[in-house]
């Protein structure tokens, strides 16, 4: 089984907002084959708490914008790890340190990476 086309879809904008608001390490696992309750996970590092909430406000307000309603959030009010639900995606927005610890990466290997579309807008190194 892979993610649905809208499931991939919806990856690609909660990736761009992210990266948007500085998101670092992003990973996108096509988990539509062991879990049958989403196709992808997305996981992305901020640097501190405040960045970990502007990451994830801004993914949570793209992703409506595309039409995807958020099924749950975990996690604001605290800025370390915030789990936002949209179905079939499901973005894990942590701090440095908690991605470090819970080393999703890991725990779904088996599971195929998503390639990401982020438009580079930083100037080329000379």
């Amino acid at each position: 089984m892979t993610a649905s086309d809208r499931a991939l879809a919806l990856t690609q904008v909660a990736a761009a907002a992210a990266d948007a608001k500085q998101g670092e390490d992003l990973v996108a696992l096509d988990v539509s084959g062991p879990l049958p309750l989403a196709d992808v996970f997305l996981l992305v590092t901020g640097r501190n708490e405040r960045n970990v909430q502007a990451i994830a406000s801004e993914v949570e307000d793209q992703m409506i914008l595309a039409g995807a309603k958020p099924l749950r959030r975990e996690g604001r009010a605290e800025g370390r790890w915030i789990l936002l639900d949209f179905g079939d995606v499901v973005v894990h927005v942590f701090h440095e340190e908690e991605r470090l610890f819970y080393s999703l990466e890991r725990l779904w290997k088996d599971c195929p990476a998503i390639p990401l579309d982020l438009n580079d807008t930083a100037a080329p190194a000379s």
